[in-house]
């Protein structure tokens, strides 16, 4: 079978593959498995694990016995909190369906990814760093609002992806509809390449259309081992028929070799629409979808062979792009074992036997205990002194990582999320995970002296693995606020710092993050002029301010002509101005979406200086955004609801009471899942208000949507809670 790593070989490789390496870098896949909370990822992951060989008894989520999910609290709530890392090893069978790589062992590094949205920055930074993923939906349910949000990650760092329907075997399953929803709500070119034999209690197995064959599951089997790979039932030959033409119509449409087949009425062979599937799969042209039940051990295999037949390896996705730090210029890092050594640092962890861990993705070259590796963001070198791959929770020391491997460093310094590792004689900049900013926070303080030390160690730490925590200080009250994703994210951090730091604090009610913002344009003047007996200040600072699209954020540009303000001096405006910007003038929050234009401004050849500039700065953007009628804005929240049908009056009526705007209401069944908009700060406490009014029957899900300006009724409140209670600053 061609692969499309055949035509991206790098035109700077020395030779061939390097004899140390295990697992030759055609035959390994970093892969990812994202999606809605509950959709089955971890289970799904579970289940690959155990075929895959690397465990040999299968655990559950309600049991907490997985191994991917290893955090004391990711086992007692039953979600996952953390991305955990694995390798494993898959050898397809030469009798099985795929024959394409029969015989060779592949090395699958996964990560599974937390579903909730309290957690986005685990699945942002993973996916940076990922060259596939696995997108599980529920069968049930389909394409829910985290689905949406873990599609649209996995398309801004363009990772290729397969889709997943779970959960065939439960009440309501409909792999159609989730086909549908994949189509309609994320706008995905998705073709099924499995259809399922029956559904809920009757799902006994699955049709695979690119084969014409059918894999019937062995009921009384378990561990779903016992397969039969046999014709496809007399009931579902027209129905996989129809499916395996509309499938080779869609891929004919995109690719050129299965279109002349087509054209020429020439028979289309398994291998090479395998071959077609794969090219455009890698090319993000196609999602092909499969269907199983992780739960029930049916699928999962096949899903496997699909991983490996269909996602990319480091040689079939386009090089990574950085940037060199003094001229910008681009550089291009191929995923070559003879290249100059370069990574990617995407997460930082604490572990308890170990200590801090750096996990890093190799794009080139080859890292070994003892070589140096240099950080241009800091311009420092440091000895590399272990290296592991990582099991979960288990560490594995290595010698030597290549190029396209995932592994983690122990006991480097200065190292944050999103530092580029590399030869000191090949500077590249590769771009860093983005993330957003901290929704919710609340004031913490230590119970004890004792645990004050202990609080502020732990906090910096956890601060440094997770980039969408902050923590400060609040400098009018003196408080220590901790800021968030959510009230389930703050509660996690206080039971980490409890739990792994020893640390007892007590923890003030959650506010919201506002923000701030102008309405019209204004211009601003600032003066600093000081003068004390000898030498003196003085800066003086003219400006415009004008309000931004929304969501464009902050743009500081330099108008001054004929050296009014000398260029020494213009960074210390600027700095001036970010910091006013920070501060906020109504509440103290962060102001957003403003442009400003430093336009002029006089400066004195002996008392001027940076200090009275950046001073300068802050006046003048104070005193214009006083004039351009600034606004509060708060975020909002996209909320679904799932209820069944009898709930579905009093539940509407809360939303309407908190604000809420409903955006759309879908009858599924019997059940009505409606959208709405929702102001989060009248989401606290929601969990427990939809379980007490539904009986508990009901479920939602939320995601940070926008910021929306505060109603006037309720500015005035907030405005006088904020001379009692500190500000949330991101």
């Amino acid at each position: 079978m061609e692969t499309v790593s055949e035509t991206r070989r790098s035109p700077k490789t020395k030779g061939p593959v390097v004899p140390q390496r295990q697992y030759p870098i055609e035959y390994t896949r970093n892969i990812g498995i994202a999606a809605h909370i509950d959709a089955g990822k971890t289970t799904t992951t579970e289940r690959i694990l155990f075929y895959t060989g690397l465990i040999h008894k299968m655990g559950d989520v309600d049991d907490g016995n997985t191994v991917t999910d290893w955090m004391d609290q990711e086992r007692e709530r039953g979600i996952t909190i953390t991305s955990a890392a694995t390798t494993s090893f898959w050898t397809q069978k030469a009798d099985g369906l795929y024959k394409a790589f029969a015989g060779i062992p592949h090395r699958i590094n996964i990560i599974d990814t937390p579903g909730h949205v309290d957690f986005t920055a685990e699945v942002e930074r993973s996916m940076r760093v990922l060259d596939g993923a696995v997108a599980v939906f529920c069968g049930v349910a389909g394409v829910q609002p985290q689905s949406e949000t873990v599609w649209r990650q996995a398309t801004k760092y363009k990772v290729p992806r397969i889709a997943f329907v779970n959960k065939m075997d439960r009440v309501g399953a409909n792999f159609m509809n989730a086909l549908a929803d994949m189509r309609k709500k994320l706008g995905a070119y998705a073709y099924p390449i499995f259809l399922p034999i029956g559904k809920e209690d009757h799902f006994d197995g699955v049709v695979d259309l690119v084969n014409q064959k059918a894999i019937i599951y062995d009921p009384n089997d378990e561990h779903g081992l016992n397969c039969q790979v046999t014709d496809i039932p007399a009931a579902l030959k027209e129905a996989a028929a129809m499916a395996l033409a509309e499938l080779i119509d869609a891929v004919s449409n995109k690719d050129d070799r299965i279109a002349e087949l087509v054209i020429e009425n020439q028979p289309v062979t398994p291998e090479a629409l395998k071959a077609a599937i794969r090219r455009l799969t890698c090319k993000l042209e196609l999602v092909p979808v499969l269907c199983g039940s992780a739960f029930r051990k049916r699928g999962v295999q096949a899903l496997i062979d699909a991983i490996v037949d269909y996602l990319p390896s480091p040689l079939d996705i386009p090089p990574a792009v950085g940037i060199t730090p003094d001229t910008e210029a681009k550089v291009e890092v191929y995923s070559d074992d003879n290249g100059k050594f370069c990574s990617l640092a995407f997460k930082l962890w604490t572990d308890p036997y170990v200590g801090k861990l750096v996990f890093f993705r190799v794009y080139s070259g080859r890292l070994s205990k003892g070589d140096v590796i240099y950080n241009p963001r800091t311009r420092k070198r440091e000895r590399v002194s272990r290296v592991l791959m990582i099991q979960a929770d288990k560490r594995i020391d290595v010698e030597t990582v290549f190029a396209g491997d995932i592994a983690a460093l122990v006991g480097v310094k200065n190292i944050t999320t999103g530092d580029t590792l590399c030869d000191e004689d090949f500077e590249a900049l590769l771009e860093p995970p983005t993330f957003p900013e901290p929704v919710i926070s609340m004031a913490v303080e230590p119970k004890t002296k004792a645990d004050r030390e202990k609080m502020s160690e732990g906090l910096q730490r956890l601060a440094e693995e997770d980039p969408t925590f902050r923590c400060f200080t609040n400098e009018e009250t003196g408080q220590l606020i901790i800021a968030g994703m959510g009230e389930l994210h703050l509660d996690i951090i206080r039971n980490r710092l409890f739990r792994e730091f020893k640390v007892s604090a007590n923890v003030g009610a959650p506010q919201i993050a506002y923000r701030e913002t102008v309405t019209k344009a204004a211009e601003g003047e600032g003066k600093f002029i000081r003068q004390s007996g000898g030498r003196g200040q003085y800066g003086h600072a003219c400006i415009t301010l004008a309000p931004n699209e929304r969501g464009k954020g902050i743009e500081i540009e330099n108008k001054i002509v004929g050296g009014a303000i000398p260029k020494e001096y213009i960074p210390a405006v600027i700095d001036g101005i970010k910091e006013a910007i920070a501060g906020g003038v109504l509440a103290g929050y962060a102001v957003v979406d403003v442009k400003v234009a430093i336009v002029d401004g006089a400066f004195h050849e002996v008392d001027s200086s940076e200090l009275a500039f950046k001073m300068a700065g802050i006046f003048a953007f104070k005193e214009a955004a006083k004039k351009a009628n600034p606004i509060l804005l708060e975020p909002i929240m996209k909320v679904e609801l799932t209820t069944p049908d009898e709930y579905q009056g009093d539940l509407l009526g809360d939303l309407n009471r908190r604000r809420g705007k409903i955006l759309q209401i879908e009858a599924k069944d019997t059940s009505t899942i409606a959208t709405a908009e929702v102001p989060l700060a009248e989401m606290f406490g929601y969990a427990t208000a939809i379980r007490s009014l539904s009986k508990g029957r009901a479920a939602y899900s939320m995601e940070p949507f926008r910021f929306e300006q505060v109603p006037s009724n309720i500015v005035t409140g907030i405005l006088a809670l904020t001379k009692d209670i500190p500000p949330a600053r991101a």
